[in-house]
């Protein structure tokens, strides 16, 4: 291959394209344009990029048999069929692979977006620009020559599919309700192909999914609820203490405080208590449980 190799490692794996039933072992080759399950010089499988449409972690077709643990399933086009091969190795390197997988398949691309088309309830008259998709260690950066703006995954509370109107023609667009800021927005971002559009979803859902089973196990009583809610109103405490702005005493604060700082919700700083991006993804889907 010409291009640069991204990944090179060995592990085990199958396909739908193979005639065997059992995963074998061989080498994993992954470069900037295709991925190359290698059993041996003679007994090869090329899957090009572009012809990936879906990339699951965990997750193996009942096709490929009941062996896999740690694995990578990718799903892709030939010959006009739709198949599924699927690699495993260690937890680390294929955590590792997949990663290095989505970024070959979606860095660089072109992207139709809008960075703030909301802005908690308000529709605004920000126009899609052109820019290119970048993933990032816990973030998607949209790149342009004169500016970058990143929607950071942590702070991402809901996405989907939506359509709207780019260039005088109706197009599938990704619709993504994160926090910047403090504030509540919506960032809109097209894709060049629907290929590209669902391995970009499938992406988000990993991370998204990964933030919701965190927050699953936090348990908030409304005290709680209503520090996280009043430090997410405010945007900071400007000198002002929190009890006086509960109305409660200041000790039972200090000790919500501790719970939630715990709970990594909330974090200490020269300018006072603020919350963790987690916290404010939290906060803002219980701003109706304390308004009520």
């Amino acid at each position: 291959m010409s291009e640069s190799v991204i990944a090179d490692f060995v592990g085990k794996f199958n396909s739908e394209v193979a005639a065997r039933s059992d995963p074998i072992n061989g080498r994993i080759v992954l470069s900037q344009k295709r991925l190359v399950l290698i059993a041996n010089q003679d007994d090869k499988l090329t899957i090009p990029l572009d012809s990936i449409f879906d990339v699951a972690i965990g997750q193996v077709p009942d096709d490929l048999g009941d062996f896999f643990n740690s694995t990578v399933t990718v799903a892709f086009e030939k010959g006009g069929r739709r198949l599924a091969a699927a690699v495993e190795a260690d937890d680390e390197k294929i955590e590792k692979f997949g990663t290095l997988l989505f970024k070959a398949i979606l860095n660089g691309t072109e992207t139709t977006v809008t960075r703030r088309a909301r802005v908690g309830g308000r529709v605004t008259d920000e126009s899609f620009v052109t820019a290119r998709l970048f993933l990032t260690q816990g973030s998607v950066e949209f790149r342009r020559e004169d500016s970058t703006f990143t929607v950071d995954l942590e702070t991402v509370s809901d996405f989907g599919r939506t359509e709207r109107e780019i260039a005088g023609s109706t197009r599938p667009v990704l619709e993504v309700r994160h926090m910047e800021g403090g504030k509540a927005v919506t960032t809109l971002a097209a894709l060049p192909s629907p290929r590209k559009m669902a391995v970009l979803g499938r992406y988000l859902r990993r991370e998204y999914s990964g933030l919701m089973e965190e927050l699953k196990d936090v348990d908030l009583t409304r005290d709680k609820k209503e520090v996280l809610v009043a430090l997410y109103s405010t945007g900071g405490l400007d000198g002002m203490p929190l009890a006086s702005i509960l109305g409660v005493d200041a000790a039972q604060v200090s000790m919500l405080m501790q719970d939630l700082e715990a709970d990594n919700l909330v974090q200490a700083s020269d300018d006072g208590p603020s919350l963790t991006p987690k916290g404010k993804v939290v906060a803002s889907r219980h701003l109706e449980d304390v308004n009520a």
